[in-house]
């Protein structure tokens, strides 16, 4: 038999590299970021933008609406804000058990369940007749929330490869929640002036779409590979009561006096709730939320940017809306089309943000996000008696609608990257609640500044006295938010620079040193030059 065995010549391997190559990960069918998306990956991701897209539009559309419901089921003011504050209380409060769940539980079976809760939430609140039923309704949705969100986010984290893939749909999904935002202001504006409960009625046919089309379309990959760890619960206990006695602390301090010993003794509470948590976590063999997942840099500064980015985007729109309206007497719908240009912004941005993402990364996209947004609640600082659209608030939303753009997505992909499958659940949860969070306190600490500024006057001077102070705090907050995104910029430059100038270095090294075949002909060369 002849030996058909080839020789081969061995490959030599250099002392400087002894370790094999890297083996990469693998792949993701339909969602590498050279392969067209199939159908059926486009239809699950837009599944997931119609849940996220309905969880804006819920808050902007009854935020406007509050005036309608008021009179129509006698609310006082008082009673009136939980209906708005509800929704925060239970999203914000629970988002750290929903994104847990995600992992533990399978992550397309807590968003389809979650969405069909809200659906039904939505259709409780259009129908009922009561201020509590309808504040219990709106927690509810807030809970639902509290469940889709970080499920919707890790499934597209767990579905599209860290990398272009993954900005595209991240940017796509950011997109969505944005324009839910913005359209939210306009919808309500139409639909109130036929009735408050449209506002309310108006999602649950879209969630019941979404969700029958979930079913199909969504992959069962993620309930397979789910988490294996077990449930802590005195975890989920302890951060569960601690965030939403935040929430709820912060909400009331308005009312209550933030050194009334009311909210003293609560806040002396979510600190010891907070130190028994942190204290749980670090024991237990299968925490809620592992610790560890701090020792990542990008997720460190993603946490802390949102909770700046939401809580300065949430108080701007507060004292905007009640400027406009109440000292430059524009209506319900000319406010919401007057805040318009910022959000279509978001929303035509889209496929650019990727690309920006792709090339230059998160860490260096971020600042330049927030700087904008910075400089566009700067400007709105000159608002006076008479001040126009076309002088203060349009050059204002389009800076903080290209600022978010930027920045939103970015937060998004900085706070997944680098962590594993199966706590991207865990991960999309801390960062929703940064978001939730940071807009509660902000909005509460904007509230108090507004009310201590105005001290109760409804005249034009004490108005403005009120609202100034208000916009500084907010451009204070954002330059905080840009202080932190800048050490990332910085740590990102350096971690970049220091590969390049090794390369370098080694590219000079191997140029003044002469290879085995050039040797013998420089070492002839300089013999017949005489040295």
């Amino acid at each position: 038999m002849t030996d058909t065995t080839v020789l081969r010549t061995p490959t030599p391997v250099t002392a400087t590299d002894p370790s094999p190559a890297p083996v990469p990960p693998p792949s993701r069918p339909g969602a590498g970021a050279d392969a067209r998306w199939s159908p059926r990956l486009w239809g699950a991701l837009v599944v997931l933008c119609a849940a996220m897209f309905l969880d804006a539009l819920d808050v902007s559309m009854v935020g406007v609406a509050l005036p309608s419901i008021g009179a129509d089921l006698h609310l006082s003011d008082s009673a009136l804000q939980w209906v708005v504050s509800g929704y925060v209380l239970g999203y914000g409060g629970l988002l750290l058990l929903g994104g847990r769940a995600a992992d533990l539980l399978g992550r397309r079976r807590v968003f389809l369940v979650a969405l069909g809760v809200f659906a039904g939430a939505s259709l409780l609140g259009g129908l009922v007749d009561s201020g509590p039923l309808l504040i219990g309704a709106r927690f509810l949705k807030g809970v639902s929330a509290a469940f889709t969100a970080p499920a919707g986010l890790s499934i597209i984290t767990t579905t599209f490869p860290e990398g272009p893939a993954r900005n595209r749909a991240l940017s796509i999904y950011t997109t969505c929640s944005a324009a839910g935002f913005s359209l939210g202001l306009v919808i309500s504006g139409l639909l109130t002036s036929a009735g408050w409960r449209l506002t309310f009625l108006m999602p649950v046919p879209v969630a019941l779409v979404a969700l029958l089309a979930g079913i199909k379309l969504l992959p069962r990959r993620g309930d397979e590979h789910r988490s294996s760890g077990g449930y802590d619960v005195v975890g989920a206990v302890t951060g569960t009561a601690a965030v939403l006695l935040l929430v709820f602390t912060v909400t009331e301090a308005q009312g209550a006096g933030w050194l009334s010993p009311r909210t003293l003794g609560s806040l002396l509470l979510v600190a010891a709730l907070a130190a028994a948590f942190l204290l749980v976590e670090a024991r237990t063999a299968h925490p809620l939320v592992r610790l560890g997942i701090f020792r990542n840099a990008g997720v460190r500064r993603a946490n802390l940017t949102a909770l700046t980015l939401m809580g300065s985007y949430a108080g701007f729109q507060f004292v905007a809306t009640l400027y406009l309206q109440r000292l430059l007497g524009w209506s319900a719908l000319e406010t919401a089309l007057g805040l318009l240009p910022g959000g279509a912004v978001v929303a035509f941005s889209a496929g650019a943000v990727g690309r920006l993402l792709d090339r230059f990364g998160p860490a260096r996209v971020l600042p330049v996000g927030v700087a904008s947004m910075a400089v566009g609640y700067a400007l709105f600082l000159r608002l006076d008696e008479h001040s126009g659209f076309v002088g203060l608030v349009l050059p204002s939303m389009l800076l903080i609608g290209a600022g978010f753009a930027l920045a939103f997505p970015s937060i998004n992909v900085a706070a997944t990257s680098g962590v594993s499958d199966d706590e991207q659940g865990l991960a999309s949860g801390l960062v929703n609640t940064g978001l939730q969070v940071g807009g509660a306190i902000v909005l509460a600490a904007t509230t108090a500044v507004l009310t201590a500024g105005s001290g109760g006057g409804t005249d034009a001077h004490a108005q403005l006295a009120g609202y100034r102070p208000a916009l500084l705090l907010v451009t204070g907050t954002t330059a905080l938010g840009l202080l932190t995104a800048l050490t990332g910029a910085l740590r990102s430059a350096r971690s970049t620079a220091a590969p390049e100038a090794a390369a370098a270095q080694e590219a000079a090294t191997a140029r003044s040193v002469p290879t085995a075949q050039e040797a013998p002909a420089a070492q002839s060369k300089e013999v017949r030059s005489g040295h």
